[in-house]
């Protein structure tokens, strides 16, 4: 969410930011019910002091013996209460409309991310490893998979329904044998893990900004819960309306969990494959960082991301998002895509964002550093795929696939296969 008081002090910035990402949010809107606020304060505190006068005066008049005009004066007290109590009423009013309001605003951009309108302004910042060349025509997943007895559209379907998909045999193996690689690389890297629950509540992505904005993308139950499109809600919230210490910063977490996402506005965009499902395995990062080594944690965090798929031994680009293509809670955000055959092209993985104090600021998360400074302030959140298992599985059996449609293992998943190097078909 954003600082009030600095959508109120920089109009003109925030109209400008807003317009680079492409959101039709109202800054006038903002400013109208914010005037409206303040002027309803001013005048409830006028007339507090004048009733406050008036009942000094009421007194006065008693001790005199006055009793018709301290009767008076008590009447005018009463018509003031009164119209203390309905501008109270309309503040509340409009202090809810103000929160609503700054609920739907997205993050604004940090200076270094590149303006443009989609997609097109994204700027490649390095590329890693070379895209295969096979001597054969490669098979795409939604062919390999089910060769292979390892991915099972048709079932899916049938359990559930379409974008949902089954995996057997080495499949079901191979994920397990992903999540585990990736959990113990990060863990490697000073990440404590988590096990969290997949349902959340309202308060919990409110506070990491699902909702309200995005409520049509998420699967609710009818007790009101959600479950989760990633496992960033959980663990951002794990510190909502808490107070960090300085000292124990930066707090690096990171979780495996199923995720669902509806796709309510993904009509029609990558429905063949595991590229994009309703439900869907990620080992997600989380840090929390102070304000001033927020972007270097990012990068940080990407480069945590990318050693995920060197090691895997998978091609794969890193681009900066420009203000049109962000997520909404982000200030900046970097992308890395892995290399596809079955595209001819390279494929978001993961996607690694700094949120600065966006969250923190609707989950209430602060910290203290009393060397530094008096009582807390808003701690910087940030967030990435460590990286998304289902399309790390795919890349795997595409990349990695061979003639006669075997698959080979890459060397570091061979200890959580049993020592297996590769997979046959079924």
């Amino acid at each position: 969410m954003l600082d009030a008081r600095y959508v109120r002090e920089n109009p003109d910035a925030v109209r400008s930011a807003m317009e680079s990402r492409g959101a039709g949010w109202s800054v006038d809107g903002f400013l109208a019910l914010d005037a409206e606020r303040r002027a309803l304060i001013a005048e409830v505190e006028t007339l507090q002091a004048s009733r406050n006068e008036s009942s000094k005066a009421i007194g006065a008049l008693m001790k005199e013996g006055r009793r018709e005009e301290a009767e008076a004066a008590k009447a005018a007290v009463r018509d003031v209460n009164e119209r203390i109590a309905a501008l109270e009423g309309r503040t509340a009013e409009v202090d809810t409309e103000v929160r609503e309001l700054l609920l739907t605003a997205p993050n604004l951009p940090d200076t270094s991310v590149p303006c443009g309108a989609d997609e097109s302004g994204n700027v490649e910042v390095r590329r890693w490893g070379t895209p295969r060349v096979f001597d054969f025509e490669p098979a795409a997943h939604w062919d390999l998979g089910p060769a292979l007895g390892a991915i099972d559209f048709e079932r899916g379907v049938k359990l559930a329904k379409s974008r949902f998909v089954v995996l057997g045999g080495w499949g079901a193996r191979l994920n397990r044998a992903l999540i585990n690689f990736m959990l113990d690389t990060h863990a490697g890297h000073g990440y404590t893990e988590w096990s969290v629950p997949a349902l959340a509540n309202a308060e919990t992505l409110t506070g990491t900004g699902q909702l309200p904005k995005f409520e049509d993308d998420l699967f609710r139950t009818d007790e009101g819960l959600y479950l989760i499109p990633t496992a960033e809600v959980q663990l951002t919230n794990l510190h909502r309306d808490e107070v960090l210490e300085a000292a124990g910063l930066p707090l690096h977490y990171t979780a495996y969990t199923p995720c669902f996402r509806e796709e309510a506005g993904a009509a029609g965009r990558d429905t063949r494959g595991m590229i994009r499902v309703h439900q869907f395995d990620k080992v997600e990062l989380v840090k929390f960082a102070a304000p001033e080594h927020s972007f270097e944690a990012l990068e940080e965090m990407v480069r945590d991301a990318e050693q995920v798929l060197e090691l895997l031994g998978l091609p794969y680009r890193t681009v900066t998002l420009c203000t049109g293509d962000m997520g909404f809670a982000a200030a900046k955000t970097y992308d890395i895509e892995v290399w596809l055959p079955s595209y001819g092209d390279y494929k978001e993985i993961s996607s690694c964002s700094n949120c600065t104090d966006f969250q923190a600021r609707r989950a209430a998360i602060k910290y203290r550093d009393p060397g530094a400074f008096k009582g807390s302030r808003l701690v910087h959140t940030l967030n990435g795929s460590g990286v998304a298992v289902g399309r790390c599985l795919v890349a795997v059996l595409e990349n990695y696939q061979r003639r006669d449609g075997s698959v080979e293992v890459p060397e570091v998943l061979r200890p959580y296969l049993g020592g297996v190097s590769e997979i046959g078909p079924a």
